[in-house]
């Protein structure tokens, strides 16, 4: 059941992502899992403050991509989305 694999996958990203939360959150931001594609894509949505700030590309590579990629090697990348 590829459904319930891709929830698991979205449960586990989740999970990946408390890992680096706490550091966002300093900074008055956050950041939540919308969906992942047929093409392993995790994508996410960032908030709070996360949303304007000039070094989110950074975080995202850097820090969440890193992070979940980690955790969760089946993911082959991660994008934000609006």
């Amino acid at each position: 059941m590829v459904v319930d694999n891709k929830n698991s996958l979205l449960f586990k990203a989740d999970r990946a992502l408390d890992d680096i939360r706490p550091f966002l959150k300093v900074d008055g931001g956050n950041v939540e899992v919308v969906e992942i594609t047929e093409k392993m894509v995790l994508r996410v949505r960032w908030m709070g403050n996360c949303q304007s700030c000039s070094m989110s590309a950074m975080t995202m590579k850097a820090g969440i991509e890193q992070t979940v990629r980690n955790q969760l090697p089946e993911i082959i990348s991660v994008e934000a989305i609006k």
